[in-house]
């Protein structure tokens, strides 16, 4: 992330409420009510707010709608109308995650992955990986360390082979839709001006050298059953991080010349069917890539963006889109502040930023670090960070997050394949985002960032009353 906008500037709205805190033998155990089948005109209801998480709430019907004139408090959805494909929800399995995952108990991580990727519970099925070391991870490292070697005559995963590779094997098993990202935080630093993973930019003369890299990364983790669907050339283009953990700049030019003549031919001769997305970084870099996506070298092998939210809107990603209709928008990273007092419960805040990424374009999220500890760590860089969930690192008591909460009202319902479809109200403090399950059950997700109020949910004919609580984010599902 870049140094002038920290993660914890992603986090601005005052919440209060109980912690989200529980132990790891008491994980939590949804029934199947919010994503069953809804009867004839039932909409099934969960809610999180100050006492609740996730909770069902008393299933409302669908009535006839007794005027057509619409009240300044509705909430009017058109099936009919749809929008982008849903790939699906989740966050990194960092360095840093997965030693911690490695500290667990056998059963306290079966536990916990269950909870977090099996299809009947939280459902995390679109998550990222690092190549080589990230700021969270346990030390600084890549895959080919040491004096310059353009021939790879030295690549190795070993480091990942510890905690890493078993983490993600035991996640596929959970949840074998498991659609992984993979990005570098830093190529070898021998690549490098300046010869250190830490900052510094990369040198032009070992692009071909990098896209060997990427191939034998992709190689040899599909050889430890580990395939991985995506990746991009550079966490966050724009920033050297000032030097202080791992980061490279690549420039636009940089970027469009790496992929159309090096990465995507390799990845192409070798039947790679590893997808490239591009950019990696925040939306204020919108204009950046609309020229990327404006090469035709670079369309022949890479049409997706992936977002960052430290800086600029979430509507950056619409003027992409209204270029480049074709193109497909990921949200890559954002998480928590372990030191933010509103760390567990600021379910809204993340409510917001999701529904806002969904409205424009986006097709998946993907948060940051699956789990981090008390104090944010491990950590070798500068900003702090907490995980979907803490993981203590002397009790090993598990702690969820008011994102980890937000998630649950998205990734529960919203399965992969789903559509997104039109919701119209202009309610202030209040979002709405509405999608379509291939067996055609809707999902609504509504949050409200402030106090209690009442609305009126409006379809063709067909209304529903609706009362939000404050700082509360409600799911529906009906059919």
């Amino acid at each position: 992330m870049s140094a002038a906008h920290t993660r914890r500037d992603f986090l601005r709205i005052s919440a209060a409420g109980l912690a989200a805190g529980a132990a790891t033998d008491a994980l939590p155990a949804w029934d199947s009510a919010g994503s069953a089948n809804s009867g004839a005109g039932e909409i099934t209801v969960r809610v999180t707010d100050e006492t609740r998480r996730f909770e069902p709430e008393q299933t409302l019907v669908w009535r006839q709608r007794s005027s057509k004139n619409l009240s300044g408090e509705s909430l009017v959805l058109d099936p009919e109308k749809k929008f982008q494909e849903i790939l699906g929800f989740g966050a990194a399995f960092t360095d840093a995650s997965c030693y911690l995952f490695s500290q667990l108990s056998a059963d306290s991580r079966r536990q916990l992955f269950h909870e977090f990727f099996h299809p009947t519970e939280l459902g995390l099925n679109v998550c990222r990986t690092c190549i080589g070391a990230s700021d969270y991870s346990t030390e600084a490292y890549s895959f080919d360390e040491g004096e310059p070697d353009p021939e790879l005559k030295r690549f190795s995963i070993d480091h990942d082979r510890a905690y890493l590779l078993p983490s993600l094997r035991e996640a596929r098993q959970v949840n074998p839709d498991l659609f992984l990202l993979s990005t570098p935080w830093s190529p070898p630093g021998w690549m490098k001006a300046g010869g250190s993973m830490l900052g510094g930019s990369m040198r032009k003369k070992y692009f071909a050298s990098y896209a060997q890299y990427f191939l034998k990364f992709l190689q040899a983790y599909a050889a430890e059953g580990v395939p991985v669907q995506a990746v991009t050339s550079q966490n966050e283009v724009d920033t050297d991080q000032d030097g202080r953990m791992p980061a490279c700049l690549w420039g636009q030019e940089y970027e469009i010349e790496f992929v159309k003549l090096h990465l995507g031919p390799v990845l192409k001769a070798n039947g790679i069917s590893t997808k490239i997305w591009l950019l990696d970084h925040n939306y204020n870099l919108w204009g950046r890539a609309i020229c990327e996506l404006d090469d035709p070298g670079v369309r022949e092998y890479a049409n997706s963006i992936a977002w960052h939210g430290y800086a600029g809107g979430a509507s950056m990603m619409s003027k992409v889109h209204d270029a480049h209709p074709d193109a497909k928008m990921h949200w890559t990273e954002g998480g928590p502040d372990y030191t933010s007092p509103v760390y567990a419960t600021d379910w809204a805040q993340w409510g917001r930023t999701f529904t806002e990424v969904l409205r424009n374009w986006g097709q998946s999220i993907t948060g940051w670090n699956l789990a981090l500890d008390e104090q944010g760590r491990p950590n070798i860089g500068p900003f702090p960070c907490g995980g979907l969930v803490t993981i203590h690192s002397q009790t090993k008591e598990i702690t969820r997050s008011g994102q980890y909460w937000a998630f649950a009202h998205f990734s529960r319902l919203i399965r992969r394949g789903a559509h997104r479809f039109e919701s119209q109200g202009i309610l202030a403090n209040v979002d709405h985002v509405a999608c379509e399950n291939p067996d055609g059950q809707k999902v609504l997700v509504i949050t409200n960032t402030a106090a209690t109020r009442p609305v009126v949910l409006q379809m063709g004919a067909m209304a529903a009353d609706l009362t939000l609580p404050g700082n509360s984010i409600t799911t529906l599902a009906w059919k």
